[in-house]
């Protein structure tokens, strides 16, 4: 059974940090690329970071870069989103999404981010 189990999120002060961790199974782990998505209320969902197999490159939007850092434990086939200097419109449901040019592809349930300002 594929599984993708987000979590770490929760209510942090503006400025402030959070990891987030992306816990997989079920699916070849070095394979696939695994990005993290965001979805805030009312809004489209968004790519935040991706890491590109097999280089292992690791790509940030915009809107988080400088601020967030990706890694990748293939021990333990977990990611992680380290988000420093949050910022209220940082605000989002936070999904980990495994793809595979071949195929499937996988989504994980989400962890809610909130950050007060």
């Amino acid at each position: 059974e594929v599984q993708l189990q987000a979590s770490g999120g929760g209510l942090v002060q503006a400025g402030g940090s959070l990891r987030l961790s992306c816990a997989t199974s079920g699916f070849n782990f070095d394979d696939y690329n695994i990005d993290w998505f965001r979805q805030a209320p009312g809004k489209e969902r968004e790519g935040v970071s991706c890491i590109r197999r097999p280089a292992g490159n690791i790509y940030y939007s915009d809107s988080v870069k400088g601020r967030f850092a990706m890694s990748s434990d293939a021990a333990k086939n977990t990611v992680y989103l380290q988000m420093n200097s949050l910022k209220p419109e940082d605000t989002a449901v936070y999904y980990c999404y495994a793809e595979h040019f071949l195929g499937p592809d996988y989504w994980g349930q989400g962890t809610l981010v909130t950050v007060s300002s």
